[in-house]
């Protein structure tokens, strides 16, 4: 798991970073980040982690990178993150 955001701080044990690291095999991009500040991301997230779906949290939703996402293949979930990890359904 890898966190990455505006600003460097820690969730328990987990390093948030603020640059865009090689990750290989992203499955799963789960947003947190408000739209105001995804344009900086949608490279990064469309081209270089193409995920197999990314997840668009409360207060997430994006009309315009989800329909990038589409366009790319990759599966659009509007939901809770944590809802779906508690209910099993991640």
């Amino acid at each position: 798991m890898e966190a990455i955001g505006l600003r460097k701080a820690w969730i328990g044990d987990i390093e948030i970073k603020t640059d865009q690291p090689d990750i290989e095999d992203a499955h799963t991009v789960t947003l947190y980040v408000g739209p105001r500040n995804q344009p900086v991301y949608y490279d990064y997230i469309i081209n270089e982690l193409n995920p197999e779906r990314i997840i668009f949290n409360p207060g997430t939703e994006n009309f315009e990178l989800e329909e990038l996402a589409k366009k790319n293949g990759i599966q659009v979930v509007v939901d809770c993150t944590l809802q779906m990890l508690a209910m099993n359904t991640f």
